[in-house]
């Protein structure tokens, strides 16, 4: 379906801590062709594809929180490209460009499908990717991804710069695994114009490591960075929860993403729709609504009314912990939950 949903009553959305919510995370599947560490387990469980909900559900609930001031989505998965006919949610989307309020559709990838899409994301309105790339080491990709191909990745970048689209890399940093060759892949995404941002490890779901062994905290990097780097601090905002830096040494712009050692969610704009409909109101919590039940069982109207309940429930701050022995709260997956 292509034609947009008039929503009942349409009011900004704004949590009882007075944030405005205008950026969803939109996730179609939990699905995803490589099998990283931190993300999920060798053999992770995916849902059965009958819990998804489908395209035209995914572009419905879309309307809804855009009527509602959303104006950014970022469709994520699990790996989205991989969701057979995704370019028909992604091209409803982008139709929504020059006839609502939404301005920017965008994506997060791990590029390995990119040589085969990169041309029809353009084409779909979309400017920029982000690209999940956590070392240019063969080997360390490969034990990273559980059997991923650096190439395929590097391919899909290739493919997404050629396209024209604008690329920034996404690293989660992990102790002994990436911590001493940050230096060189940041060099390298500077060196192609790419902008990298640098990630905390979240303690979200069971994987087959501790966190606390997978931790390294970025002020650590930071300063580590600083002995031989000058990083200066820029105001830039993208919608999301980076800090940026320049790096005068290579021009780039470094991102800092530090749920632990520096909590950002005093500014949260966003909340997350899972491929089965469940709404997240924080990254770091258990809390949800069933927004698929509500749009099933009672149409637009009652998703609506779900929407103000879930700003009422949106906390001010996850309670993320990694330290030695601490319990997983958030049981669900980065993969279920949408990076």
């Amino acid at each position: 379906m292509d034609g947009t949903i008039t929503v009942p009553q349409a009011r900004p959305l704004i949590d009882h801590f007075g944030r405005h919510i205008t950026y969803l995370r939109l996730s179609v599947t939990d699905r995803c062709d490589l099998r990283c560490v931190y993300c999920m387990k060798a053999r992770p469980e995916f849902l059965p594809k009958s819990e998804l909900l489908s395209l035209e559900e995914l572009t419905q609930l879309s309307d809804a929180f855009i009527a509602r001031g959303v104006t950014k989505i970022r469709v994520t998965g699990g790996e989205p490209l991989v969701r057979r006919d995704v370019m028909t949610l992604i091209e409803n989307l982008g139709a929504r460009l020059d006839t609502t309020a939404l301005n920017e559709i965008c994506l997060t990838t791990n590029a390995t499908q990119l040589p085969r899409f990169a041309g029809d994301l353009v084409a779909a309105g979309i400017k920029r990717v982000n690209v999940s790339l956590d070392t240019l080491d063969e080997p360390t990709f490969s034990r990273l991804t559980r059997g991923g191909r650096l190439a395929d990745t590097l391919a899909g970048i290739d493919a997404a710069d050629a396209a024209g689209l604008k690329i920034k890399i996404n690293t989660v940093a992990l102790k002994d695994d990436n911590e001493h060759s940050l230096r060189e892949l940041i060099s390298w995404a500077h060196g192609r114009g790419f902008d990298l941002t640098l990630i905390e490890i979240m303690p979200l779901g069971e994987v087959d490591a501790a966190r606390s062994d997978q931790f390294l905290s970025l002020e650590q990097v930071r300063a580590d960075l600083e002995r031989t780097w000058t990083l200066t601090p820029l105001t830039d905002n993208t919608g999301g929860p980076a800090r940026y830096h320049r790096i005068e040494e290579t021009g780039g712009r470094l991102g800092l993403i530090t749920p632990l050692t520096e909590n950002f969610c005093a500014g949260c704009n966003r909340v997350r729709l899972t491929c089965t409909g469940q709404l997240y109101m924080c990254l770091g919590r258990n809390g949800r609504l069933d927004l698929r039940a509500a749009l099933r069982e009672g149409g637009m109207a009652a998703v609506d009314a779900l929407l103000d309940e879930a700003m009422a429930l949106k906390p001010q701050a996850h309670d993320f912990d990694v330290s030695v022995g601490a319990a997983t709260k958030v049981e669900r997956t980065m993969a279920h939950t949408g990076g």
